[in-house]
C-alpha cells in the first residue's frame, strides 16, 4: 500500500497512541497528509511545540460527538483510525452518561461521517474489555465493535469499509498502572488488587505497527487480535520496586481477575495466523476476503484469555520491557 498519497486522519490523536502512531506515519511511511482530531487545544500546542510540527501535519479542534464537525474534519481524507475514547474505568462507572455518548454515540457519529464524505477505510482501536464485558467502559467499546463491524452493510455502493483492532494494556500509556507504579515506589508501598491478576501487555510502538499493518489488510468487518504476551500484575510491582511492600486492595468495581481477548462463541468465527487472530463477521452478504484460505480456523472451545496464553513475560522481561520507562521517570520525562 502506497501511502505517500493518502490523507490520514486519527480522532484522540493527542493522546498515547495517538502520538506514536503519528510518529510511525511520518518517519517510517510519509503520508500526504495526518489530521490530529482532538477536543483539547492545550494537548494539541503541546504537541506542536514538541516536535510534533511536521509540514504534512494538520490540528483540527473539534470532539466525535459533533457530527456536523466531524464531517467537515473528513472532508478529502482517505483513512480514518479512530483512537478516541473515555478510557479510565472508573471514570465511566461515575459517569455512565458520558461514556455513552462519547463511546458508543461518538462512534456512531464517526461511521456516518465517514460514510458521507468519501472516506475509503475506518478501523476502530477496541480492548480486550469489550469481550464478556464486566464493565461501563467495556460495554461502550463492545457496542462500538458492533457498530463499526456492521456498519458495512450501510455502504452500499460506497467504496468505504469499517474494520476493529482489539488488543491488551498498552505499556507506559497515560492510563497504564506503569506510571502508577513508579510513583507509588517512591514511598516504599506499591498497590494491586489480587496477587493471581494477569493481564495482555502490548508496547505503544508495537500497537501502532499493528494498526497500520491492519488497514492495510482490512477488506472490512474484521477485528484483528494481535498475539500479545501475558504477564502478572504482581511481577510488574516487583519489577518495578523490588524492595517494596506490596498491599493486596481487593478487586474493584468493573475489574477482572484475567482479561480476554478472543471469547470461546467468538473463536467459531475466527482464524489464525502467525502472529494475529482475525475474527471474521458472521451472517453477513458483504464480507469478500476468505480468511480461511490465509489461516486456520481455531480448534473447539478455543478462547484466548491472559491467563490461558501461550506466551508470557517472565520477571526479567518484564524488567526489561519497563527499563525505558523506569529511566524516563528518572528523568523527569514521565509523569
Amino acid at each position: 500500500m502506497d501511502w505517500t498519497n493518502k490523507v490520514v486522519l486519527i480522532t484522540g490523536g493527542t493522546g498515547s497512541f495517538g502520538k506514536k502512531f503519528i510518529k510511525t506515519m511520518l518517519t517510517e511511511y510519509h503520508p500526504a497528509k495526518i489530521i490530529v482530531y482532538s477536543r483539547d487545544e492545550l494537548k494539541q500546542y503541546e504537541m506542536q511545540t514538541s516536535g510534533y510540527d511536521n509540514p504534512s501535519l494538520r490540528y483540527f479542534l473539534g470532539d466525535i460527538r459533533d457530527l456536523p464537525r466531524l464531517k467537515r474534519a473528513f472532508e478529502g481524507v482517505d483513512i480514518v483510525v479512530h483512537a478516541a475514547a473515555l478510557k479510565q474505568v472508573p471514570a465511566c462507572e461515575y459517569n455512565p452518561m458520558e461514556a455513552v455518548k462519547t463511546n458508543i454515540l461518538g462512534s456512531q457519529n464517526v461511521i456516518e461521517a465517514a460514510l458521507d464524505t468519501g472516506v475509503k477505510k475506518v478501523l476502530a482501536i477496541s480492548t480486550d474489555k469489550a469481550v464478556n464485558p464486566l464493565n461501563l467502559y467495556g460495554v461502550t467499546k463492545l457496542a462500538a465493535e458492533k457498530l463499526f463491524i456492521q456498519s458495512n452493510s450501510y455502504a452500499g455502493g460506497r467504496t468505504v469499509r469499517f474494520s476493529c483492532v482489539r488488543y491488551g494494556n498498552v505499556v507506559g500509556s497515560r492510563g497504564s498502572v506503569v506510571p502508577v507504579f513508579l510513583r507509588q515506589s517512591a514511598n516504599g508501598t506499591l498497590t494491586v488488587t489480587d496477587e493471581r491478576m494477569t493481564r495482555f501487555w502490548i508496547s505503544l510502538e508495537n500497537g501502532a505497527h499493528f494498526v497500520i499493518r491492519c488497514i492495510e489488510q482490512m477488506y472490512g468487518g474484521e477485528v484483528f487480535v494481535p498475539k500479545i504476551p501475558s504477564m502478572a500484575v504482581k511481577d510488574l510491582a516487583i519489577a518495578i520496586a523490588p524492595e517494596a511492600e506490596i498491599i493486596y486492595t481487593g478487586i474493584r468495581p468493573g475489574e477482572k481477575l484475567h482479561e480476554v481477548l478472543i471469547s470461546e462463541d467468538e473463536a467459531r468465527n475466527s482464524v489464525e495466523l502467525n502472529d494475529m487472530f482475525v475474527v471474521q463477521p458472521t451472517g453477513t452478504t458483504w464480507f469478500g476476503r476468505e480468511w480461511e484460505k490465509i489461516g486456520k480456523p481455531l480448534p473447539e472451545g478455543f478462547h484466548y484469555s491472559s491467563d490461558n496464553n501461550s506466551e508470557w513475560l517472565d520477571l526479567e522481561g518484564v524488567k526489561r520491557m519497563i527499563a525505558p520507562f523506569k529511566e524516563a521517570f528518572e528523568n523527569g520525562q514521565l509523569q
